[in-house]
């Protein structure tokens, strides 16, 4: 629901596409990403998940189930949907409704409210990486509440046991959660994989960290094989040594599975500035 028409005709007529028996609107449908959450309880528990809010963005608000539901909740819900079709009849259909404002456009081109906002939505799988991205660097944001690929969720939140460098390099500023999953049975059209409700929250005291992100960045490179090995190459060993046993990590252990904590023990201790 987050990607542009700008290099394509999708045109919004029934007329059948040449391959596949599919419709040109059934072709758009796929290249936006399009599986809207119907399952009453799965709305439930996404706008449970998001809590109230005086103002949320919704990225790509599709037909506004979800919407409306947060409306609900929410003082003021801001859906953009990049579909004009969509955004259309969801426009109309909410006319009346001062809480709700629907914008047709792009929310990755939106401009950050400069008040205090959370995000939420079911947002498509193509874009998640780009859409987490621009709430990472939103400085109002105060939460983002996004269904996504399951995968996805349980990588961010080291649900694989493992953490990803993403989720290390922002987790002094940002939480991340996994708030369950949501079965695929519960969107039309039906995807492929199943979803799930992550939530990243920010942090009310925020620290100054300094060369914080390059330091993780580094350590996650490889070069030594181990991450210890890796710092090695960088810092004096004794010093290595040191800040491992006051982290309470194993020389051996593999960087991915070095809580995202014990980085902040890492670099306190090795980093000039830290």
């Amino acid at each position: 629901m987050a990607q542009s028409f700008a290099h394509g005709n999708y045109s919004h007529t029934q007329k059948k596409a040449r391959t596949g028996g599919r419709t040109a609107r059934d072709q758009a449908r796929r290249v936006l990403s399009q599986n809207f959450v119907v399952d009453p309880d799965a709305v439930a528990r996404i706008v449970e998940a998001a809590g109230p809010h005086d103002l949320v963005l919704e990225p790509g608000a599709g037909e506004g189930v979800l919407t409306r539901a947060l409306a609900g909740t929410c003082g003021q819900v801001v859906g953009y949907e990049i579909d004009p079709l969509l955004a259309g009849r969801l426009a109309a259909r909410t006319r009346g409704d001062t809480r709700i404002r629907v914008v047709r456009g792009d929310f990755l081109a939106a401009r950050a409210p400069r008040e205090p906002f959370a995000v939420a939505g079911n947002i498509p799988y193509a874009v998640t990486s780009k859409i987490v991205d621009w709430c990472l660097r939103a400085p109002g944001l105060t939460s983002a509440t996004l269904v996504t690929q399951l995968e996805y969720a349980r990588k961010r939140t080291g649900d694989f046991g493992r953490w990803s460098m993403l989720t290390v390099q922002t987790w002094p500023w940002y939480g991340w959660r996994l708030l369950g999953g949501i079965g695929r049975e519960a969107f039309r059209p039906v995807p492929a994989v199943d979803s799930a409700v992550l939530r990243i929250d920010r942090r009310p005291h925020a620290p100054e960290l300094p060369g914080y992100r390059d330091f993780v960045a580094y350590g996650f490179t490889g070069l030594g094989g181990s991450l210890h090995a890796t710092l090695r190459l960088r810092y004096p060993a004794p010093q290595v040594d040191a800040a491992f046993a006051e982290a309470g990590i194993d020389p051996g252990a593999v960087v991915a599975h070095v809580h995202p904590d014990r980085w902040r023990t890492l670099f306190d201790r090795l980093h000039p500035t830290g």
